[in-house]
């Protein structure tokens, strides 16, 4: 053994309880340690997401009517303007993720990254993009027909054959909002009197102007007052409508009178596709059969088709220049003005034509299918050219057209608008045609690439 200046004891093994079990040695979360990682949103994002395909498809897009509306300019006083690039890609991912609401949406800029990485550090808020998501239907317009015309330049869309089809949307407003003249002009009284007291208050105590409560108060009085005005004014026009048509002297002695939403006066009561009744809009699409590209979007306040087919096919025209050479539909379309209509327009027909009045049975079921002597020309080849199995097969392509464009919008949440009045519906509408054309544009041309070995 070795010498040592201090001698230590003979080293003893530890002896250890084979049933003793240690306690666990845990990483425990230290939530207020202070970090410094160098770091960037971009980096962070994976290269392929798809929030950067969209971010790229807004930089492709003209963006320059924009711009003129925004008053912080270079050289005077205020606070920059949020870039409308940046709201334009926030809206159209957010239809693209099934995210309707402005004020979800603003929730995400903070906490999502995809959002965040959009945003690029430009805070937002919900009131700014609730405001911009209606305001900008030309510019929607504008982009949703060129981007149709690009693709027509390239061959993807050709117009050869399209099909239309409706969709009823639940509007923002419940059955309990719908009154009778008379309950209007009460409410409507009780909303004028209720903003003249508030005027009157603030007379009174011009101090109380500057509260945001105060604030707050008078605009829903002066809004809830608009919307009773617009609803009065709705149901005068149906009223006159009603009389014209009869309908009011037919259902006089049943009691029945026209009725009109408070919170939407726009809507109407449609029979939906569970078979109930509610507030909604008719929307329209037309879909060219080819490419399953949208070419045609539509509000109605009309519960049925009728009569909506012939102005599709002339918006189309007007938009794009050129008639469809076909046109795909379901009964519901069917009329003798539309078939009439539709054939001088140079377009063909095809309509699935009903068995209204006529026995349907296993031995004269396709007796729809037989000119009668009271029938147009153009009706009575329509009714022959639909007997025929060639016919049929178009009806059943044009069924599955029309179910993958309400797949899709289902798909993004717009089942039940959360806008009100016609012209906000339809601009919602015109966010997500665009989304799904992109969508579908991206598959044509990765398809195309497969087929020529790009």
């Amino acid at each position: 053994m070795e010498e040592s200046l201090f001698p230590l004891q003979d080293a003893v093994p530890p002896t250890q309880d084979p049933k003793a079990v240690g306690k666990p040695r845990l990483n425990r979360p230290n939530r207020g340690q202070i970090e410094w990682r160098p770091m960037d949103l971009d980096s962070l994002l994976p290269e392929e997401h798809e929030v950067r395909l969209v971010w790229d498809w807004v930089q492709q897009m003209d963006l320059t009517p924009l711009y003129p509306a925004i008053r912080a300019v270079e050289g005077e006083a205020g606070r920059n303007a949020i870039d409308p690039a940046i709201l334009v890609a926030l809206w159209l991912y957010a239809t693209v993720q099934g995210v309707g609401s402005a004020r979800q949406l603003e929730k995400l800029c903070d906490e999502h990254l995809a959002y965040r990485w959009l945003c690029g550090g430009v805070g937002v808020n919900y009131h700014t993009l609730a405001d911009f998501r209606v305001e900008h239907q030309a510019c929607l317009e504008a982009w949703l027909i060129k981007s149709i015309a690009v693709l027509q330049g390239e061959g993807l869309v050709k117009l050869h054959q399209v099909a239309q089809d409706g969709k009823k949307l639940r509007a923002s407003a419940g059955s309990s909002s719908f009154h009778t003249k008379d309950t209007l002009e009460r409410h409507l009284e009780a909303a004028r009197a209720q903003v003249e007291s508030l005027r009157q208050e603030l007379e009174a105590d011009p101090g109380q102007g500057n509260s945001r409560v105060t604030k707050a108060r008078e605009r829903a009085a002066r809004e809830r007052k608009a919307r009773l005005e617009a609803a009065k004014g709705q149901l005068e026009e149906m009223e006159k409508r009603a009389e014209k048509s009869g309908w009011a002297a037919k259902n006089k002695k049943a009691g029945k009178k026209q009725r009109v939403s408070e919170t939407d006066p726009q809507s109407r009561v449609m029979k939906m596709a569970n078979g109930g009744f509610n507030p909604a809009y008719n929307a329209q699409f037309c879909t060219d059969t080819d490419s399953q590209i949208i070419v045609g979007v539509q509000v109605s306040q009309q519960g049925n088709d009728t009569g909506l087919a012939s102005p599709m096919l002339e918006q189309v025209h007007t938009n794009l220049g050129q008639m469809p050479e076909e046109a795909l539909a379901d009964t519901s379309y069917f009329s003798f003005e539309e078939v009439v209509a539709i054939t001088q327009k140079g377009c063909i027909p095809y309509f699935a034509i009903p068995h209204k009045g006529l026995p349907k049975t296993q031995t004269d079921g396709d007796q729809q299918y037989i000119p009668k002597p009271t029938d147009p020309p153009e009706v009575a080849a329509c009714r022959i050219r639909m007997g025929t199995e060639e016919a049929q097969a178009r009806l059943v392509k044009r069924g599955a057209v029309a179910e993958l464009v309400h797949a899709v919008l289902d798909q993004c949440n717009l089942a039940r608008i959360r806008v009100r009045s016609i012209e906000k519906v339809k601009t919602m509408l015109l966010w997500f045609v665009l989304v799904h054309n992109w969508m579908r544009t991206r598959l044509l041309r990765e398809r195309r690439g497969e087929v020529e070995g790009i």
